[in-house]
């Protein structure tokens, strides 16, 4: 075991206990613990399409102090009432991710469920609320269900479009009854959304490999009325393949399902019977390289086709659908249930400006990933305006519309009107944070402006708060809370308006923010997943073997970045020890091995650099070997001709040494696990053999003679320190040696430096890192104007993003380093509260961990120091103070266990409930 400890104690993260339980200190009441609440199956409140062995969680509920879970029972009914699992008694602190397991559950089938659990003295709670889940559908379920399309092209051309638009309808007679439940399950190559007796009823994309889909279910029984006739409408778009989007071929697939008070069901599926036409949309071309299509709706168009949506609509003009065939079939053979959501927020700007020539500019105050929306109320027929979003303006006032204002994008959302008073509304989002209106020929105001602010759905309850008594932390807290909420619409995005790709540097950077900050699980278990495909798909075969795609899904295929790859085995680590989620531990450790086998691989055997990763395969051009940061001027000035580089080498170390925690999770055997250990020390040892100068700092790296790099950047020593490699007696000074430099990293390493100087015990450089508005980093960018984490400090050339959330993962680095909230141990079972010495007098936030929200706030001055904490039950917490006695008293007067001091830290050992620390000056 100590080799364990040894290796998570001198990585980035800090865990003093694993699998085991901890216990906590001796209760002080013996009330029986309250009904469970925040029941949540798969991590969703009331998910519709779960596979038929769901995983159920709860939050044990207790007024008692240093209470946990000593019990649960659980039991599942189905629609008719009848149970269908009775888990008995099951003595366990589990408390999330218990999977089903009784009957064989229906597809497409409604349940409820509850649990009570038992405390410490075996005392029962009440019954908890019932709540609801649904089972989604096989690819065996749909029906008949058939994927169908409109005849590629037009009249003029049958060529298939590169950017099509379809509209798709029927209509039906819903059968008279008492209809209890109404559900629709939609899936689409690339965009679509559901209409039902005119409404909106669902959208859902699907930007992944044919044979790797998603389908959407919606509860859609409000917007069917039995005994009259329904009206359905597909819209659907697929716009090629591109950045972060596979190509496939078009295609949409629809199953209504209708059931009764009686037990009857009616289902509707596209099929032949359905008509289909082109959407009235012109093809202009795309908006840069990246694959993204300029969206003009023809107002006109629109009108001549009308309310294509309504019941009685004569289609009969319309084209019989294409039928591609009954699903599955090729190339859509497979669907999952997409359990991720979009949340849309519509919003007024803040003010309109005018330009100097009279154009109508909305503000919305902030960068903001959105559709935009404007009402005309004086339409002229024909005329086109040039709607026009952006990121800046220009000297003129306008929309700016150089390459650094719109990361190389053509922003426009062109409109041909139609007479009279109408709306538009876009279908596609951008980032942006400028609406101009140009020849609209009509006064325009901010009521009559919209944006459509779009993100994946986070939990309702699931944000981290923080304040402190620096306003400017404050707002880089605020930034990167915003950025990194604004960063995962449908899938995770490098940025919402340039690729809007699933880049996996950046997608493992958001995700690891996000987790902590929104208590977001779902999108990031599907980004897993989808990166674990691509090594299925591309990379399994000779010195592929272990790598990921960088971007995924994709358009131009197989393409990788080594030290992406590298970044894969922490990502899903810390993916577990925010949720204590086994089962993708389980399922990704093959990948895993993999990946620990293409470092082991690139281990230099013999030569100049024997014994350190050399030139690790992948990449081409500025990336080949590994990125370090990007763009080339973020790496300031490393060494990118070193054949061993500092950075790829010590990212190699954290993969050995993730992969073997993984597998002691699991319960691998001893000697593998040794093995991994084994490599991982032996790396690090040579690393500090060949890579240290004589001060202790690092070089970046070995030249394929052997020779040490001449440059020695903080890249180098960053990494050296937070994955542990650095010696312990080194890390100090070395700490403040990075804290000299100032910012030298980009927004995409930069929490790597934080993590590094935390580590050293440079708090107030930490402080300083966040806060200095007059270097490069947050504080600086926010000065600047930033309302938006940037892809770097300087935008320049094809680096001109003002809206990457990659460099948002540093808010983790202020709950640990800052506030003092860290996770340690899978699940929240244990985590620690400090006060760490950064210079701030107080700071107040809070963290919703996967077994509740824990809380922190203290106050530091002169006059003494005060710590009031919340722990939630069947968490155990162990507070670390500065060196001192304490007055330390909890729930109806319970003590804390004192753990002793040592290094200056006095620690104790803390159950449930709320406590508070003071000591007098």
């Amino acid at each position: 075991m100590k080799l364990r400890l040894v290796a998570i104690v001198t990585s980035a993260l800090v865990v003093t206990s694993l699998s085991a339980a901890v216990t906590p200190p001796a209760a002080s009441a013996d009330t029986a613990p309250a009904a469970p609440a925040g029941l949540t199956v798969d991590d969703l409140a009331h998910p519709l399409n779960t596979d038929l062995t769901p995983r159920f969680g709860w939050l044990p509920q207790d007024s008692d102090a240093n209470e946990v879970q000593s019990a649960y029972k659980i039991e599942v009914r189905d629609a008719a009432g009848e149970i269908v699992w009775d888990s008995r008694k099951v003595s366990s602190a589990q408390q999330s991710y218990v999977d089903y397991a009784g009957e064989t559950l229906e597809p497409g089938s409604s349940y409820t469920w509850r649990v009570m659990t038992w405390d410490r003295r075996k005392l029962p709670s009440r019954w908890s609320e019932r709540a609801a889940f649904e089972t989604g559908l096989g690819d065996t379920d749909w029906a008949g269900a058939s994927w169908i399309r409109r005849p590629p092209g037009t009249a003029e051309n049958p060529a298939q479009e590169k950017d099509e638009w379809t509209l798709a309808r029927t209509e039906v007679e819903v059968p008279q009854g008492k209809l209890v439940r109404a559900r629709s399950y939609l899936a689409a190559s690339h965009t679509a959304e559901l209409y039902l007796g005119g409404e909106q009823a669902d959208r859902m994309s699907n930007f992944g490999y044919p044979s790797e889909g998603y389908y959407r279910a919606a509860d859609v029984t409000d917007l069917v009325t039995p005994g009259e006739t329904l009206a359905l409408g597909l819209k659907l778009h697929w716009f090629s393949g591109g950045q972060g989007r596979a190509a496939g071929i078009p295609g949409v697939l629809l199953k209504l399902e209708l059931t009764y008070a009686d037990g009857e069901t009616t289902t509707i599926v596209t099929d032949g019977s359905w008509k289909v036409r082109r959407g009235p949309y012109v093809t202009v071309g795309t908006r840069n390289g990246e694959g993204l299509w300029i969206e003009h709706l023809d107002g006109q168009a629109a009108e001549t086709i009308g309310d294509w949506t309504a019941e009685g609509y004569d289609d009969t003009t319309w084209n019989d659908a294409v039928v591609l065939g009954r699903h599955p079939v090729a190339p859509f053979t497979h669907l999952e249930g997409q359990q991720t959501r979009l949340t849309e927020t519509p919003v007024h700007p803040e003010r309109i400006l005018q330009a100097e020539d009279g154009t109508p500019v909305a503000d919305f105050g902030r960068i903001i990933p959105a559709r935009p929306g404007v009402h005309f109320e004086n339409g002229v027929a024909g005329r086109q305006v040039p709607i026009r979003a952006g990121y800046a303006l220009a000297d003129t006032g306008r929309v700016s519309t150089t390459s650094l204002s719109t990361q190389s994008t053509n922003m426009s959302f062109p409109y041909t009107q139609a007479a009279g008073a109408q709306d538009y509304q876009a279908v596609g989002h951008l980032g942006f944070r400028y609406l101009e209106i140009p020849g609209a020929g009509e006064e325009i105001t901010a009521d009559d402006v919209t944006a459509t602010v779009v993100h994946t759905a986070y939990d309702e309850d699931g944000a981290a708060t923080f304040e402190s008594s620096d306003a400017t932390l404050d707002a880089v807290w605020d930034l990167m809370d915003r950025s990194l909420r604004y960063s995962v619409q449908e899938t995770f995005v490098d940025t919402p308006t340039r690729e809007q790709g699933q880049f996996l540097h950046d997608t493992a950077n958001i995700s690891i923010g996000l987790m902590s900050s929104q208590r977001e699980r779902v999108a990031s278990r599907q980004a897993i997943r989808e990166f674990l495909l691509s090594q299925e798909r591309y990379w399994r075969t000779g010195n592929d073997v272990g790598r990921y795609n960088a971007v995924y899904p994709n358009g131009d295929g197989k393409r990788d970045i080594p030290d992406f790859t590298e970044v894969v085995p922490d990502w899903i680590w810390r993916y577990y020890l925010e949720t204590g989620d086994k089962a993708v531990l389980e399922d990704a450790y093959d990948n895993l091995t993999a990946t620990a086998g293409y470092i082991r691989r690139h281990i230099a055997a013999s030569g100049p650099t024997q014994g350190l990763v050399t030139n690790l395969s992948g990449g081409s051009g500025q990336y080949l070997y590994g990125i370090v940061d990007w763009p080339a001027h973020g790496r300031f000035g490393y060494d990118m001709t070193t054949a061993a580089r500092t950075t790829v080498n010590a990212l190699g170390v954290d993969v050995l040494r993730k992969v073997a925690l993984i597998g002691e999770e699991l319960g691998r055997p001893a000697e593998e696990l040794a093995a991994l250990d084994s490599d991982a020390d032996k790396l690090a040892a040579r690393m500090n053999q060949t890579l240290r100068r004589a001060d202790g700092t690092y070089v970046d790296g070995l030249l394929a003679d052997g020779s040490q790099s001449a440059h020695a950047g903080q890249h180098a020593t960053s990494y050296a320190i937070a994955f542990g490699i650095a010696p312990a007696e080194d890390v100090p000074a070395l700490g403040e040696h990075l804290a000299a430099m100032g910012m030298k990293q980009g927004p995409m390493t930069a929490h790597v430096l934080l993590e590094a100087m935390a580590k050293a015990g440079a708090g107030a450089g930490v402080l300083d890192l966040l806060t200095d508005e007059d270097d490069y980093g947050w504080a600086g960018w926010l000065a600047r104007g930033g309302t938006f984490t940037p892809e770097a400090w300087e935008l320049s050339g094809s680096a001109n993003s003002a809206s990457h959330g990659w460099g948002s993962r540093g808010i983790i680095d202020i709950t640990e380093s800052v506030l003092g909230i860290r996770t340690t141990a899978p699940g929240a079972a244990e985590v620690e509260i400090a006060i760490p010495a950064t210079g701030l007098t107080h700071a107040k936030g809070s963290v919703v961990t996967q077994r509740g929200r824990v809380a922190s706030a203290w106050t530091r001055t002169a006059d003494g120091i005060t710590l009031h904490a919340t722990i939630p039950v069947n968490v155990t917490a162990v507070v670390r103070l500065p060196e001192g006695s304490y007055l330390a008293t909890g729930p109806g007067g319970a003590a804390p266990e004192r753990l002793g001091t040592r290094n200056g830290i006095t620690s104790y050992r803390i159950g449930s409930g709320a406590w508070t620390f003071t000591k007098a000056a």
